[in-house]
């Protein structure tokens, strides 16, 4: 059957899939004769849908697994789904709500099988979202964070952690969302600069008419105050360290304490203690002993606080505490402040800290653990810069609070004894208590951290704590792909999980890459209304043109890419034209069989060696590109080798053969196209698999589908620089003279004679060698060598040589001359402009990295043009 005229991804991509899927080309088994290659998919949330930060993350996962299936690597690439504890309870608890019905209505046994029904109906949507992408993924071993295996493994590592004395139950502050009432860990709250003010606020001493003036961001939280604190080396209040001030508004006294955590910059350089409702002066009221008193509860309103404050929410009592304050004559002043605000990273509810019974896991061995792994190169965080970021995170850690107060999750595994106080923690349900022998047994209601389950990932998800054949063979993975986002939420994690259970690395590499943005670098948000849908792009577009935009943006820095219309359209056409350049050579292949041709006997040309030289060259490019993470550039140079040199002028050179009357010549051109655009396609192969795989199934003499093929070999053999040289030569003069007459607006048809000179006697051999293909491809009557330079010619210069163009008696030199002139001037007024900018220090500093090169680029197009425009005014002066 004959390729299609036109390319159109709708009646490719579905049934490619579907072809994939049949055949089971996804997966992977167990063969330890080979090597093997791994990557666990981060788990997307149950909840989730296909968001544009999915397609770039599967995108390059998907091209790292079909390269290596392609080197013939046993290659699993295992997917899964999280569970999402707060994501999903809140999605449900919505649902419900809009019909009447409350959560604590149902219960939790009833509630959870709510989230079970939701979970069957809904779960799986981004896993099918996912295959419109291309995803090659062993759907065989889909993994959910809360199948009964998993729980295992998370009920596994909770007792482990417990019984070596690592998880803990204790009181200490917490991260506390309002809204979705549960604790938070540190890095599930998002800080934001916003405008606030700083308050000025008297505290009279005790017994004295003097006062001491503290600086506060949070008037409303003073009612829990029970210090007040300063810096030891503070000259200015050293005289008060130890006495006594009484609290405005409450009648407390509370005493002036000195410890080094105060930063006497800050304010007056006196602070408030509220150690029930800031981690900071938690820790100081430990080290001095202080009184603990909530004054906020978990809805963010005040309790234990004066009558008239009862109740409010911490906004009204701020109002309220600052009015009386004022009326009262202890509000000194206040100030404009920009100050940072935590978030839960969920709802984006202002997060309060208060002070709760939580389970805690013990974080100083497990984060030296991450460390070493890191230091000693077991594994490797590209890019580099996130090494020292990594190093600074574990190294300011607190202990991590992992229980959740939610139905939804993995229910923490301990038992209380509600006669003796005992805690027992089992996988098995406990009845009686093993101290006292009490049956009035009652197990933790909370859950635990979602990422205390996903850091097992990547053994979790190959059976562990069981010793399995999966475990011994796929452990440890080969690659994490992920964003920089979650390099503490989800990657650290791991690798103490990984180092702690398994005494191993849970991957070799690390790949950090950048977040997708709009065109303009924003990032995408409701309220900008430039959220982009991948399926909607894929719809539009294609998934190849969305996989090749995202992998070509894609750099080895892990820096944020722009995504924009114009490059989806860019790459929608690079996928047009390899489609239509294969249809070329496809309908160039009659009565063509490579069986009847004897490679070791080709009669090559010029343009023969060069192609293989550069082909054999890309093909070693892309593997060196691989080893080094960088997709971007990989895809980047594909793009100009394929487009550039294989369609624009390897199929061009080849058509003098194909249309000529030597018929072993025409064999020959029909072998190598055919040889080259099976090696092509399986370079594209990993970028843009459903187009690709779709032309290879109508190329003759091929065997097994492309997602099951071996990537070429490379031949260093055909590799050499000289006959590049050479051929980069030869097209140098048939572009120099396409380019002279398309600047003088003279069909590239038009037959016109030329000359050359040169002093270079190789150049000299290369035209008269390769005079006929000159001729034909640059359409020109004839090319003669002459001394110097003729009468009423425009010039290009090529190498070592000098190619005169003859110019037609129709064209008026004058008014040509006057024509480059007027565009010389213009050129001179933009480059003026572009210059300016280029030289203000001001542009610099505020002008975005994309502005500022696309300003260089022109700026060196621009001084091209100019030179060329000053050589042709130069020869029609005569």
């Amino acid at each position: 059957m004959e390729l299609a005229k036109e390319y159109n991804h709708k009646d490719v991509e579905d049934k490619i899939y579907k072809m994939w899927e049949e055949g089971n080309y996804f997966d992977s088994e167990i063969r330890p004769e080979k090597e093997n290659f791994v990557i666990v998919m981060p788990p997307p949330n149950v909840t989730g849908k296909l968001h544009i930060g999915h397609a770039l993350n599967f995108t390059l996962q998907d091209i790292f697994v079909r390269f290596n299936r392609m080197f013939g690597k046993e290659t699993l690439w295992l997917p899964g789904i999280d569970h999402a504890g707060i994501a999903t309870q809140s999605v449900v608890e919505r649902e419900l709500l809009s019909k009447g019905i409350k959560k604590d209505d149902l219960g939790r046994e009833k509630f959870l099988e709510e989230v079970w029904k939701w979970k069957e109906k809904y779960g799986n949507t981004i896993i099918e979202q996912s295959k419109k992408l291309g995803v090659s993924a062993d759907w065989r071993r889909l993994r959910f964070t809360l199948d009964e295996k998993y729980v295992n493994s998370v009920l596994e590592a909770f007792i482990r952690y417990y019984n070596e004395g690592l998880l803990y139950r204790g009181e200490r502050i917490i991260n506390w969302c309002p809204r979705c009432h549960t604790a938070l860990s540190d890095i599930e709250v998002e800080y934001e600069e916003e405008k606030g003010k700083l308050y000025y606020i008297k505290y009279p001493l005790e017994g004295s008419e003097e006062f001491i003036t503290v600086a506060t961001t949070r008037p409303e939280t003073m009612l829990g105050d029970t210090a007040v604190a300063v810096h030891p080396r503070d000259e200015r209040y050293k005289n008060l360290i130890g006495k006594y001030v009484i609290l405005p508004l409450v009648g407390r006294r509370i005493p002036i304490i000195a410890d080094d955590a105060v930063d006497p910059q800050f304010g007056t350089g006196a602070v408030k203690v509220t150690p029930s409702h800031s981690p900071d002066d938690f820790e100081i009221a430990k080290r001095h002993n202080l009184e603990f008193l909530d004054v906020i509860n978990d809805v963010a309103r005040m309790i234990n606080v004066p009558e008239q404050y009862l109740g409010l929410t911490t906004a009204e009592a701020r109002d309220r505490v600052v009015e009386d304050l004022k009326n009262q004559g202890y509000l000194v002043k206040v100030e404009d402040y920009i100050h940072s605000v935590g978030h839960c990273q969920r709802c984006h509810t202002v997060v309060e800290p208060l002070i709760s019974k939580q389970w805690f896991l013990s974080m100083k061995s497990l984060a030296e653990e991450a460390k070493e792994a890191v230091k000693v190169g077991k594994v490797k965080i590209t890019p580099e810069k996130w090494v020292k970021v990594y190093y600074d995170w574990l190294n300011n850690i607190r202990d991590w609070c992992v229980s959740r107060q939610l139905w939804w999750g993995h229910r923490i595994p301990a038992y209380y004894c509600e006669d003796c106080g005992e805690i027992i923690v089992s996988k098995e349900p406990v009845v009686k208590c093993p101290k006292c022998g009490s049956t009035h047994i009652k197990q933790d209601d909370d859950v635990l951290d979602t990422w205390f389950s996903s850091a097992l990932w990547p053994f979790a998800t190959l059976g562990w704590p069981e010793d399995t054949a999966e475990l011994n063979y796929y452990y440890p993975t080969t690659l994490l792909i992920t964003g920089y986002d979650i390099l503490f939420f989800w990657v650290a994690r791991m690798i103490w999980s990984g180092m702690h259970f398994m005494k191993k690395e849970p991957f070799y590499t690390v790949m950090l890459h950048g977040l997708v943005r709009d065109e303009k670098g924003r990032k995408m948000s409701k309220s900008l209304k430039n959220i982009v849908d991948p399926l909607d792009l894929i719809e539009e577009y294609g998934a190849d043109a969305l996989r090749f935009t995202l992998a070509s943006l894609t750099t080895v820095g892990g820096q944020d890419i722009n995504l924009s219309k114009e490059k989806l359209k860019a790459s929608r056409n690079f996928v047009n034209k390899i489609w239509n350049a294969s249809r070329f050579v496809l309908m160039n292949l009659e009565g063509f069989n490579p069986e009847e041709i004897d490679e070791t006997n080709l009669e090559l040309e010029l343009e023969d060696k060069w192609f293989l030289s550069r082909l054999n060259k890309h093909l070693k490019m892309e593997i060196e590109y691989l080893k080094n993470y960088d997709l971007g550039e990989a895809a980047r140079k594909i793009y100009e080798f394929v487009w550039g040199e294989f369609c624009d002028w390897y199929i061009e050179l080849s058509k003098v053969r194909l249309y000529g009357d030597d018929d072993k010549k025409k064999k020959t051109a029909q072998y190598l196209l055919w040889k080259s655009l099976v090696s092509i396609l399986k370079m594209l192969h990993p970028y843009m698999p459903f187009a690709t795989e779709e032309i290879y199934s109508h190329i003759p003499f091929v065997e097994k589908p492309l997602i099951k093929s071996d990537f070429p070999n490379v031949n260093e053999a055909f590799i050499n620089d000289k006959i590049e040289k050479d051929a980069e030569f030869v097209f140098g003069i048939i572009r120099g003279i396409r380019s002279l007459k398309a600047e003088l607006g003279i069909p590239v048809g038009t037959p016109l004679n030329a000359y050359f000179n040169s002093i270079d006697e190789n150049e000299v051999s290369l035209v008269k060698e390769e005079n006929d293909k000159i001729l034909k491809l640059a359409h020109l009557t004839s090319l003669e060598y002459v001394e110097k330079k003729p009468e009423r010619v425009l010039k290009t210069v090529v190498q070592g040589s000098t190619v005169y163009m003859e110019l037609p008696f129709d064209v008026d030199l004058q008014k040509e001359k006057e024509r480059f002139l007027k565009k010389l001037k213009e050129i001179d007024a933009e480059l003026k402009s572009i210059n300016s900018r280029l030289m203000n220090p001001v542009f610099l500093e505020k002008a975005t990295a994309e502005v500022i090169n696309k300003d260089r680029e022109r700026q060196k197009e621009l001084e091209k043009t100019k030179a060329a425009l000053l050589s042709h005014i130069e020869d029609l002066e005569g």
